[in-house]
């Protein structure tokens, strides 16, 4: 199971994607707008992510405490974490929105992707 968290959680945090239509988010303030004051989660994982406007992200998975820093760049998501002493690292994510599900797709797009909801 650590595994399986440890790359949800790379990808930010692995469901797969529903075959309907996510729109990607381009800049930072729709993507505020969508998950400022938010928690992001997969509950599968006892997963929950709050991405805050100033930079932060802050969180738990599996019971331990997740942190990091996040800033827009290019049009991507861009975030290194520390999930209890685990560095998870930087990488710039490809987002796309659909309902209350928001998907990350790692490696600008070229990677595997996470699917958590917006609650």
């Amino acid at each position: 199971m650590l595994r399986a968290l440890t790359l949800s959680l790379a990808a930010i945090v692995a469901l797969p994607a529903a075959a309907s239509a996510f729109e990607r988010i381009t800049d930072r303030s729709t993507f505020m707008e969508t998950v400022g004051g938010k928690d992001l989660r997969i509950a599968l994982y006892g997963l929950t992510i709050n991405v805050l406007d100033s930079g932060a992200i802050t969180g738990r998975a599996a019971g331990w405490d997740l942190t990091g820093s996040w800033s827009w760049e290019n049009g991507y998501f861009c975030r290194d974490m520390d999930w209890s002493g685990y560095p998870i690292e930087y990488n710039c994510q490809l987002v796309e929105v659909n309902g209350d599900r928001i998907r990350f797709t790692v490696d600008q797009g070229a990677g595997d992707d996470a699917v958590l909801r917006i609650r």
